[in-house]
């Protein structure tokens, strides 16, 4: 996924699947919590770092780069059908054409 910068993935959680995020090109500041609003949970990586994100705990990840913010996720279980490629947040929230 590319993040464009000043931009984020938007706070979300997934019920049933934990997520590890990496970084490949770009940085970024990770919150995370159990609340939506008690993101205590905070922070920066930069490319070639990773972060596990326990199902059940919101998060978001936010571009603090002045370049776009490459990143890859992987979930366990799976999340998204096989072979689905999400390249930027607007296709992912289906607002891409």
């Amino acid at each position: 996924m590319c993040i464009p910068a000043c931009s984020d993935v938007g706070l979300e959680i997934h019920d049933n699947t934990d997520q590890i995020i990496r970084i490949e090109q770009g940085q970024c500041s990770v919150r995370m919590g159990c609340c939506p609003n008690e993101l205590c949970f905070r922070q920066n990586l930069c490319a070639g770092e990773c972060v596990c994100i326990p199902a059940g705990t919101w998060h978001n990840i936010i571009n603090i780069g002045n370049n776009p913010l490459k990143l890859s996720s992987i979930y366990a279980p799976p999340h998204h059908p096989r072979g689905e490629t999400q390249a930027t947040k607007a296709r992912a929230m289906g607002m891409d054409c």
